[in-house]
């Protein structure tokens, strides 16, 4: 069973991105109290004031499925469409090796050891 990794940018009206953020709060607590959800958070891009960053973890594929199927999804779907959406592209990656950033000489490393 492999892991699923969302990542997804959302553009909003920069005069509405704080307070879509601050009210999407009961849709986040929703999705992490889901099975199978590792992680769930979206936050405000530093680089670009009308950006979303996105960034959820799931532990299967059927994990997936459930919250996609669920009302978390579609409230959180449906909130974020009323902040003067502009764009959105997300990705899912399946995840098929993990290990830590740092070896343990406590240097950044590519290897999957």
């Amino acid at each position: 069973m492999a892991k699923i990794v969302i990542a997804a940018q959302i553009d909003l009206d920069p005069a509405q991105r704080a307070e879509a953020l601050r009210s999407a709060k009961p849709h986040i607590d929703a999705a992490l109290e889901q099975p199978g959800c590792l992680a769930y958070d979206w936050s405000a891009d530093g680089n670009n004031p009308s950006r979303v960053n996105v960034f959820e973890e799931w532990e299967s594929e059927e994990a997936l499925a459930a919250h996609f199927a669920g009302q978390a999804y579609a409230g959180m779907r449906d909130h974020i469409g009323n902040f003067g959406l502009t764009n959105a592209a997300s990705r899912k990656y399946r995840v098929d090796a993990e290990g830590p950033v740092y070896n343990s000489q406590g240097v950044a490393t590519e290897a999957f050891d």
